[in-house]
């Protein structure tokens, strides 16, 4: 589509990091983000992120290579540091020569963002803190996904607001730093873009594109939600650290609740250690995504939203989407050089 000169200007930074037509990546959601959904996303000129999850080094590769056989364009594949096959993902990464390794879950090491850029793949990182930041800059990370705690799935404390100023203020200038977390409009995207940021990350929004392969119950509760239907977890003792997810309330969240006090006790008790018990949660939460995004149980699954649940007025094509998101950023471009050039 044609745009503006200024548009084209402001993306050129993150567009020719992720060497992709617009700077707007799809986030990697679990069992949501697979080869048809992630090529669609970058055929149209977008970025799209493979969620690696929870899946067999096998079924992982297998996804690669169905992605590779659906797009030619640039794609990125998101490996959780906390999945119980991590460290053979790490592994295959020499032989799969992926162009972009986006790590998540928690926060990699050092050593291994090295094995990711050993392999030939450039790094992206989320920061959920400014010391996070920094930290994923020393080791290595050629790009940072600033996710405030808008977003859905697993997310940090800090708000968007928050971060833009402690994180892209002040790296910005350093490397690209790409926004999540409540982004779900082209005007958001045209300001987060002029404060500095190279492009924007979003998840919810892809979740209502028609190829995306959720069950329609799924969709359907999505449409009905308001903003502050998307509530985060509490963790209930430190002695149980969870990472805090945010999902549309139901009776799966009620049951996570009750789960982080079973394991608490058993841990007390002495018959799990508090390895073994993270590991429970994680393994709940992969599951109840599951039953809710593909079996369609929207009382005892996970349906995990970003607050931008809440801007959601009909289900799209990912072109449509795309399109609206580029056309938006660029009026809201030609609103504000109206609007000083006075």
């Amino acid at each position: 589509m044609e745009t503006s000169k200024s548009f084209q200007k402001l993306i050129r930074r993150g567009s020719n990091f992720l060497n992709c037509q617009y700077p707007i990546m799809c986030g990697a959601m679990t069992w949501i983000s697979e080869p048809k959904l992630v090529s669609a996303v970058s055929n149209n000129g977008g970025f799209g992120c493979l969620a690696g999850g929870n899946a067999p080094v096998d079924i992982l590769i297998k996804n690669i290579e169905e992605t590779r056989s659906l797009t030619d364009n640039s794609f990125a594949v998101n490996l959780i540091t906390i999945a119980p096959a991590y460290h053979e993902h790490l592994a295959m990464l020499k032989d799969q020569r992926l162009p972009y390794v986006i790590f998540a879950g928690s926060f990699p090491r050092d050593k291994e963002i090295a094995i990711a850029k050993a392999s030939g793949a450039k790094v992206l990182c989320f920061a959920s803190t400014e010391s996070i930041a920094e930290r994923m800059i020393r080791y290595g990370a050629d790009g940072l996904i600033l996710e405030g705690s808008e977003a859905g799935g697993h997310i940090g404390h800090v708000s968007t607001t928050i971060l833009l100023q402690q994180v892209l203020f002040k790296f910005g200038d350093k490397l690209p730093v790409f926004v999540a977390g409540g982004m779900g409009t082209g005007k958001l995207m045209a300001h987060v873009m002029l404060m500095g940021a190279a492009g924007v990350q979003l998840g919810t929004r892809f979740v209502m594109t028609k190829e995306c392969n959720v069950h329609q119950k799924f969709k359907d509760v999505f449409m009905r939600a308001n903003a502050r239907d998307a509530i985060s977890t509490p963790q209930y003792d430190s002695k149980l650290p969870v990472v805090a997810v945010r999902a549309l309330k139901n009776k799966g969240m009620q049951k996570f609740g009750e789960l982080q006090l079973q394991l608490l006790l058993q841990m007390k008790e002495g018959k799990i250690g508090r390895e073994q018990a993270q590991e429970e949660v994680e393994k709940y939460w992969i599951g109840s995504l599951r039953r809710a995004a593909i079996d369609g149980d929207i009382e005892a699954g996970s349906l995990m939203a970003g607050q931008s649940v809440g801007l959601l007025e009909r289900e799209m094509t990912i072109k449509e989407l795309i399109t609206e998101l580029v056309t938006d950023a660029d009026c809201e471009l030609i609103r504000l050089k109206s609007f000083f050039a006075d």
